[in-house]
């Protein structure tokens, strides 16, 4: 085979690879001969296509299954495919406005938006849909009101990002009056509203450390309240929901009865899904993992397609597409892509 400049496949080995990759992922059947010489618009014997599928499978683009003569491709094979093969479907216009119209008329719940988002993936992509919850270090005080309870204790009533509730029972150090609650709730909700956890946590911690000559009783009833409620750093980790788990029981390759268990209890344990998604937050842009590309081998025959959302220019989250490695990567990646640059301007259209 002459060597080109693309991880050594020329122009023709490149076509054919492309069509038998096309033909795997439409059908699922390993390819023969004769079906390339057919798809792949080229006019060759079928002894030439024999002998280039030889050097694909050296190169170890494709693999031959024990039952066939036909080959399917490998998780190198769709690699080269989607990095450098790939012509991108991008969505009609309608199915866009079908998708902000589910974002629009969802609840204002961060979590029923969440879980609409993975069921809407799902539903389109006919496979599993996944979207995080928004990272907790980017939610935003509102306002807070103490409402008094027995035994020195206050509710705190907390709204985020103005649309979340929260509540928090805070144990006092001596009793507050309804008149005390509501000046101090006052005080916070000027001097905290807006602002992100860590910035308060960050900001309390200030106050704390300066002397009390400089601050009145108000003001210190205030800041150890707050101190109470938001005492608690989040542990950073990330929480999704998932989807349409089951409709990867209509693969074939994914069908093995302790292999979807297997899978099924990943998704409940979460574990490795967790880690994946922990990376792809730290990362830029859309993000595919292909079968042992993810580094978790209970995702060996899976493919996982992410892409960031973000909340006032951060990321906040990550959504995603879970299939098998066969899956439609030219229309799964712009669903990924669009549903989260929509999904991140929904969140920022409820602040």
């Amino acid at each position: 085979m002459t060597e080109g400049a693309d991880d050594g496949l020329n122009e023709r080995a490149q076509l054919l690879l492309k069509a038998l990759i096309e033909n795997y992922i439409r059908d699922g059947q390993p390819v023969g001969s004769r079906t390339l010489s057919r798809d792949s618009g080229l006019s060759l014997s079928s002894a030439t296509i024999r002998n280039v599928m030889a050097d694909l499978e050296d190169l170890g683009f494709v693999a031959s299954p024990h039952t066939s003569a036909g080959r399917i491709p490998t998780d190198k094979g769709y690699r080269f495919f989607v990095d450098t093969l790939l012509k991108l479907k991008p969505l009609h216009h309608e199915e866009i406005v079908e998708i902000e119209r589910r974002l629009k008329s969802d609840a204002a719940n961060g979590r029923s938006l969440v879980q609409s988002v993975s069921q809407m993936l799902s539903s389109v992509s006919h496979m599993a849909g996944l979207v995080t919850l928004p990272n907790p270090n980017y939610v935003a005080l509102s306002q807070i009101e103490f409402i008094a309870l027995s035994e020195n204790r206050a509710l705190a009533i907390m709204v985020m990002n103005n649309r979340e509730v929260q509540n928090r029972v805070v144990q006092l150090d001596r009793y507050y009056s309804t008149e005390e609650l509501r000046r101090a709730a006052n005080y916070l909700n000027e001097a905290f509203a807006g602002r992100s956890l860590p910035d308060v946590r960050a900001q309390l911690v200030g106050q704390l450390q300066e002397t009390r000559q400089h601050m009145n009783q108000l003001m210190q009833d205030a800041i150890q309240m707050a101190q109470k409620v938001f005492n608690t750093e989040p542990d950073g980790r990330v929480e999704y929901v998932i989807a349409g788990e089951t409709n990867l029981m209509g693969f074939a390759e994914l069908s093995n009865v302790d292999r979807l268990r297997r899978l099924f209890e990943a998704f409940n344990e979460k574990h490795d899904i967790l880690r994946l998604l922990d990376s792809c937050l730290r990362a830029d842009g859309i993000q595919i993992f292909i079968g042992q590309e993810s580094g978790y081998r209970i995702l060996d025959d899976i493919s996982v397609v992410t892409a960031p959302y973000m909340l006032d220019n951060q990321v906040v989250g990550v959504l995603g597409i879970i299939g098998p490695t066969r899956m439609a990567y030219e229309r799964v990646i712009p669903i990924v892509d669009v549903t989260a640059k929509l999904l991140g301007s929904a969140l920022n259209a409820r602040k």
